[in-house]
């Protein structure tokens, strides 16, 4: 099943962007992702940047995405308040900008990519498709990012904490390091030289799954940890908002590995979980996450896909009942629940009805949390099909809704108003 989910990325990838790339030995990141012994004094401040290579090729047919890459590495902090380096990528367009005024920003938060340090976000935009007898890679989020690019808009993509750099745990769905190594990621991109963004330019956000919890999630912070950083629009399609519900909805699954990402990311984030964990996984479960954090999305399905939770606990049980039964956890979840602040700016929340691997009904409660605070959402239902598997249920709405959620966002970097559908929501979801 992952083998025709990775073909259709890789098929999209190709007639979007006009080229494909060739099977690479996995990628080892450079020394340029090992951060320095002391970072700046300031959140978003530039630590070292160099050129990235975005040339895709396939055997004959050579072409860059239509613009010009850097490599970054700031400083954002934390959940824990401590001082990080996050990686990441800065893309200046060759296209102009026609909406008006200065060229706009938008920060990409990427989906899902794996835990191991060569899956970073930056590194899949210089080896978009990676196919080895060692790794499984396909930098799907170049879609979102061309279609951005042509238009004129400038693009940064965050690696998150933790992905991409050594000796740090990816803290994957940990909705402040999401949210604040997104927000910091802007000011990155502002801080850099010879780029055409101005004091002016219009910031959005763009993410989809574990980069719409962190949109989401930075749409909530920005108030409080950026407010230099205003927000003109925020789509955040498919956000796990609810981590209980989201770690139900994956277990047994094609991602069942992602539990893993999230279990690691965790144990670095909350130390307070060490001994619930020490104490409810087995032999199996200990190996499984030891695995994992070494391992991409595509590697996490193949070795790891339809497991389910119970395979890793000494008395059977599946991780989420687990995590009822212990209130650290809970606790945790509580922390983590993504719909507890307002939301700056307009924001953009879309789901496919049939995804029960982020399930809808949390994403769509979401909504409603928001509209109840008063924020200006809009809510768009993915009607699709159900199409057999949960993999397929929620990556086919990132398809099919890119487009429209594109637009959406293009349309409030240029200044035009939307109108929230709060009113149209009932209470219940």
């Amino acid at each position: 099943m992952f083998r025709a989910c990775l073909a259709a990325a890789a098929l999209v990838l190709t007639a979007t962007v006009g080229v494909a790339a060739p099977a690479h030995a996995a990628p080892t990141p450079p020394a340029f992702y090992t951060p320095p012994t002391t970072l700046p004094a300031a959140n978003g401040a530039l630590v070292r940047t160099e050129p990235l290579p975005l040339a895709l090729s396939l055997p004959g047919i050579t072409g860059p995405l239509p613009g010009r890459a850097t490599r970054l590495m700031y400083r954002s902090t934390d959940s824990t308040g401590a001082a990080v380096a996050v990686t990441g990528a800065y893309i200046e367009p060759t296209a102009p900008w026609w909406g008006g005024g200065a060229r706009p920003l938008v920060a990409v938060a990427p989906g899902t990519l794996g835990q191991g340090d060569h899956c970073s976000a930056s590194l899949g935009l210089q080896y978009p498709i990676v196919l080895t007898p060692d790794t499984v890679s396909v930098g799907y989020e170049i879609l979102a990012i061309y279609r951005l690019l042509v238009r004129g808009v400038a693009v940064v993509v965050t690696d998150y904490v933790g992905l991409g750099t050594p000796n740090l745990m990816h803290t994957y769905v940990n909705r402040i390091d999401g949210g604040r190594a997104l927000l910091d990621a802007v000011r990155a991109a502002r801080a850099l030289p010879d780029t055409s963004l101005t004091a002016r330019s219009p910031v959005g956000l763009y993410g989809y799954s574990q980069g719409g919890g962190a949109t989401a999630a930075a749409a909530e912070l920005q108030p409080g940890y950026a407010p230099d950083v205003r927000l003109a629009g925020t789509y955040a399609g498919a956000p796990p908002a609810d981590l209980a519900e989201v770690t139900a909805g994956i277990d047994g699954t094609d991602l069942a590995g992602a539990l893993g990402f999230a279990v690691n990311g965790f144990l670095q984030s909350e130390p307070a979980l060490r001994p619930v964990l020490d104490r409810h996984l087995n032999a199996a479960g200990r190996t499984a996450l030891a695995r994992l954090a070494t391992m991409c999305v595509g590697d996490a399905i193949f070795a790891y896909g339809s497991t389910r939770s119970t395979a890793w606990t000494v008395d059977g049980r599946s991780l989420i009942d687990v995590a009822r039964s212990e209130p650290v956890v809970r606790a945790v979840f509580a922390k983590q629940r993504i719909g507890t602040g307002r939301p700056a700016g307009p924001v953009r929340i879309a789901t496919g009805v049939t995804d029960n691997l982020v399930p809808h009904r949390q994403a769509r409660t979401l909504a409603v949390d928001w509209c109840r605070l008063g924020g200006d959402v809009t809510y768009e239902a993915v009607i699709l099909p159900e199409l057999g598997r949960a993999l397929l249920n929620h990556f086919a709405p990132l398809l099919t809704d890119q487009e429209p959620a594109i637009s959406w966002l293009v349309d409030r970097l240029a200044g035009r108003w939307t109108l929230s559908n709060c009113w149209s929501m009932p209470i219940q979801p």
